[in-house]
């Protein structure tokens, strides 16, 4: 398959661990913020995006129960068909689940507290299933959508690139058609692990570099299915871009579209949604991998890919540090900031 490439390299400058390191200096303002933005509590209404990408920043979203505080949101959002929202954070309440409008639903998963990172949601004929990376536990596993185990799997012993599960620090999985699925060690070893229906290890591809096909940071998984060929999208973090691969590990293409430091992505349509640390969710057209806007610009360097932003500092119309996006059945984003106190937000399309 040819490869097309659309690549900024930069030389390396932070380890796999970066999660936790200040933003890298990046003053780009974007190329769209907020239409108002008001105080984190206010009701007033705030648009962000242009034109055919326009967003209402829902300032009301969630209605938890009260007395409920969300702790450091540190992972992922997935959607199942219903409509409902599951999104991590590192309390004992490791999966919250929502409906669209806000309401709570539940709250799972206390024997994951501390570390579910990557989490996804596949449906498999007429059941659905989340697939999660535990950082802490050094594995990923397979549940129910109210939290049964189904199975687990621990570190790669057998891929020979580790001599200890503490070097393996998955952050995402994806799960092909076929029952099949890759973990990004993006916290590890930059390698991404592909393993077969039966929980078999198969191969690993990329490893710690900058040229394309290498990863620095791999920290977020896409299967994509729109097309012909299913691909792997890798959100590449610490190259500043996408990597799409095919199922079997061969580079495809490079997408690098103004992105700083991609965490996470989803595709609706003909858009992926990237959730970047640096302060926005960036909209990049899946099918020429070019770029369509950047949304709630984080308009402060310095509360950029900062976790420790206080509520104070918050503002409707600016995200502090996205991690983690999905596209709800009405197209409707869900971002979920890595922020110590916890921090989720809906954007209700405008049009």
């Amino acid at each position: 398959m040819q490869l097309q490439f659309a690549l900024v390299l930069v030389p390396l400058a932070v380890a796999a661990l970066a999660a936790f390191t200040p933003d890298l200096g990046s003053t780009d303002p974007g190329r769209s913020g907020a239409a108002r933005a008001g105080d984190a509590g206010s009701l007033d209404e705030v648009l962000v995006g242009d034109g055919a990408h326009r967003y209402r920043w829902d300032a009301a979203w969630p209605k938890l129960p009260e007395g409920m505080a969300l702790g450091n949101t540190h992972g992922n959002v997935a959607v199942d068909r219903a409509g409902r929202i599951y999104f991590n954070t590192d309390s004992e309440n490791a999966i919250i689940v929502v409906e669209p409008n806000g309401t709570f639903v539940r709250a799972m998963g206390a024997e994951w507290k501390g570390g579910l990172h990557g989490m996804t949601l596949v449906r498999e004929g007429d059941e659905e299933f989340l697939y999660i990376a535990h950082l802490g536990r050094h594995c990923v596993a397979k549940l129910t959508l109210t939290g049964s185990v189904v199975w687990t799997v621990e570190w790669p012993e057998e891929s020979g690139l580790y001599e200890k599960a503490g070097q393996f620090n998955p952050t995402a999985i994806a799960v092909r058609p076929d029952g099949g699925f890759y973990v990004a060690d993006g916290y590890g070893r930059s390698w991404v692990h592909e393993y077969s229906a039966e929980r078999k290890w198969l191969r690993a591809f990329g490893g710690l570099g900058e040229e394309p096909g290498r990863m620095r940071t791999p920290h977020g998984l896409l299967m994509d299915t729109a097309g012909a060929a299913p691909l792997l999208v890798v959100a590449d973090r610490e190259n500043h871009r996408l990597q799409r691969f095919s199922l079997t590990g061969e580079l495809v293409d490079v997408i690098q579209a103004d992105l700083r430091r991609p965490c996470s992505l989803a595709r609706r349509g003909d858009l992926y949604a990237v959730a970047d640390l640096t302060g926005r969710v960036t909209l990049i057209d899946a099918k020429q991998g070019e770029l369509r806007a950047h949304l709630a610009e984080q308009p402060d360097p310095a509360k950029r890919a900062q976790n420790g932003i206080p509520r104070t500092d918050w503002r409707a119309g600016e995200f502090l540090s996205p991690h983690g996006v999905a596209f709800g059945l009405d197209g409707a984003l869900y971002v979920q900031d890595w922020n110590a106190l916890g921090r989720v937000t809906r954007l209700a399309p405008a049009q």
